[in-house]
């Protein structure tokens, strides 16, 4: 049997809250579909570099597990971020700020 999903709202706020624990700043930037849309996070390091993280499934595993969707230039990850916008507008996207890189989505419960 499948493993129940959270509502994006309520996952987009957990996920807030336990960034806000650690003092890394992070803003919702596009705000997507309250109860299926996916979550993208955008993490930038404030050097005018950026990366972006999307939830796949893992054929392997079963699991959903973040990947790198791109990385480097902020104005290049942004014209990525726009492209996934245009053909899925229930898509929320997190901007995360972090000089160190931290963005938490390794952590238990972030999945």
């Amino acid at each position: 049997m499948p493993e129940p999903r959270l509502a994006a709202g309520f996952w987009v706020q957990a996920y807030l809250r336990r960034l806000s624990l650690h003092d890394i700043p992070a803003f919702v930037t596009a705000h997507g579909d309250d109860t299926a849309g996916a979550a993208l996070i955008k993490l930038n390091t404030l050097d005018g570099q950026a990366r972006a993280y999307t939830r796949m499934f893992d054929l392997a595993t079963g699991a959903q597990i973040w990947t790198e969707l791109t990385g480097g230039e902020e104005a290049e990850v942004d014209a990525a971020i726009a492209r996934q916008r245009s053909f899925d507008s229930d898509l929320w996207v997190i901007e995360v700020e972090d000089r160190q890189g931290r963005h938490l989505l390794d952590e238990d419960g972030l999945s």
